[in-house]
């Protein structure tokens, strides 16, 4: 098995050097990145399109621009985000300056997934330049196209002492997980991230694990089930259902199944006229097991199929399948399907949903789908995801402002703009004071009395909000001139107070 230690070991070389922690080389790297992507938007659409069969406006649009404009946020924001963050003071430490100071964390491990390389590779890598790391970047070995790619451009553009990329499979992931990190960054399935957990366990890495699972959808009666289903199956086709959010199953009632799968496929009609298979506006499984597996969930569910089911092996294309009258117990529902078919599940009401969806683990998004406000809040406060989406799917994750990650076994931590910046960062407590006033300082050196503890407690004990700050401020003047007037005649040697 290969070693990495030498690699990983030069890069904590050149960031102790510290020219990562300055403006400079942050914008500098940041404007390479640029570069790279517009230098070579048409390679990158090739590559995608090799690995993928990924439809031009998808690559351009979710991975070109995608992260093109997360990159340019960043160069828009960055020198504010890394100046000192100031902080509420107390009483006790009104005279001090205290802030959090955004430092880097050192040399981070950035592990991509195959269903979106570019955008999932290349965002979390310009977090962790911005916020001054050195960046060692594993892309999918299965998106192979995109990976070589990468490995290619990213010398060209960037800092090679700081900015690496290594290509592999598992055997060279696993060998990268024997080394020390600062950070850990990982896309992908639940079961690899708790291995990368434990690996980073072994010496207290700090981790951010974006993963996925079965991402619920409720649709509600008296919906316009024609937006619905345009919706759906947008969420449901693009990248051929290959993203960690797509709508996974549906919840509503039988009666509300039947004009649901009728609307579905009316839009599948529209979005393609001919037949999926010979759209440019479809794609493929990544590969041949990834074909194999949404297969066999297709035919193990034949009396079930409500639309599509075709396949074709040689293409390792499916077309957009509806499944009815599924069960949760069916095979369908045993893992999250990552793929064309969506599952229908016939449910009695809403709380009959919410209450599936609490039995199990928390899901990376959840749809709803209603006009009934009553219903929204319902799903709002008695469920928990990484994401909320109520009338549409998927589209939270463009939202530069909003955290984008999981809880529970879809993951913890999240990131886009900011958030990914912040992630990134350690956040250092720091308080600067003067060496002065020692007298007001010295209640709280031994020898410990009544009246020391009596004022400590005056000046720290938080109040219940009623009186203001502001009520304060006249004893905290009165304080500080008697503290002065002490200080300039001398009374400190006098006064009982100082010599308990």
């Amino acid at each position: 098995m290969a070693s990495f230690t030498e690699l990983v070991n030069g890069m904590k070389t050149a960031f102790r050097s510290g020219k990562t922690k300055s403006y400079e080389w942050r914008r500098q790297q940041l404007e390479g990145v640029l570069k790279l992507m517009d230098e070579n938007r048409e390679e990158i659409t090739d590559a995608l399109k090799k690995d993928l069969h990924k439809p031009k406006l998808e690559a351009v649009v979710f991975e070109i621009d995608f992260c093109r404009n997360d990159l340019i946020e960043t160069m828009n924001n960055l020198k504010e985000w890394m100046k000192p963050e100031k902080v509420k003071k107390s009483l006790a430490n009104f005279m001090d300056t205290c802030y959090i100071q955004k430092e880097p964390f050192g040399v981070a491990l950035v592990i991509g997934a195959w269903n979106y390389p570019i955008q999932l590779t290349i965002m979390p890598m310009v977090g962790a330049i911005a916020a001054g790391n050195c960046v060692l970047l594993k892309p999918s070995e299965v998106s192979w196209n995109t990976a070589q790619l990468l490995e290619k451009l990213i010398p060209k553009y960037l800092d090679n002492d700081c900015v690496k990329v290594v290509n592999g499979g598992v055997a060279e992931t696993t060998a990268l997980l024997k080394e020390r990190y600062d950070y850990v960054f990982y896309t992908g399935n639940t079961f690899v991230g708790k291995i990368v957990m434990k690996a980073a366990s072994e010496y207290l890495t700090p981790v951010t694990l974006e993963l996925g699972g079965k991402s619920p959808v409720y649709v509600d009666k008296n919906c316009d089930l024609k937006a619905v289903a345009n919706r759906l199956m947008w969420g449901k086709t693009c990248n051929a259902g290959q993203t960690c959010i797509a709508p996974d199953y549906v919840m509503c009632t039988k009666d509300v199944q039947e004009q649901l799968i009728q609307s579905m496929k009316t839009t599948l009609g529209e979005f393609f006229p001919d037949d999926p298979s010979k759209s440019e506006s479809y794609g493929r499984m990544v590969n041949s097991r990834h074909f194999q597996r949404v297969k066999k969930m297709i035919d193990s569910n034949q009396d079930s199929i409500a639309i599509g089911g075709d396949t074709n092996e040689k293409d390792n294309y499916i077309s957009p399948t509806i499944l009815k009258d599924i069960k949760f117990t069916d095979a369908a529902m045993n893992e999250e399907i990552f793929g064309p078919v969506l599952p229908i599940i016939p449910v009695a009401n809403e709380d009959d949903a919410i209450e599936h969806i609490v039995s199990g683990e928390k899901p990376l998004a959840m749809y709803v789908f209603s006009n009934d406000n009553t219903v929204k809040d319902k799903f709002r406060n008695s469920t928990s995801s990484g994401g909320l989406v109520i009338n549409d799917t998927m589209m939270h994750a463009g939202v530069m402002t909003l955290p984008f990650g999981g809880v529970g076994n879809s993951g913890m931590g999240a990131y886009h703009g900011k958030l990914t910046f912040d992630t990134f960062s350690h956040n250092r407590a720091c308080l600067e004071r003067e060496l002065k006033m020692e007298s007001l300082q010295s209640i709280r050196y031994p020898p410990y009395t009544q009246r020391k503890m009596g004022n400590i407690r005056w000046a720290t004990t938080k109040k219940l909000k009623g009186r203001s700050f502001m009520s304060y401020v006249p004893f905290f003047v009165i304080g500080t001139i008697a503290a002065y007037v002490i200080k300039v005649f001398g009374l400190h040697n006098k006064l009982p107070f100082f010599n308990e």
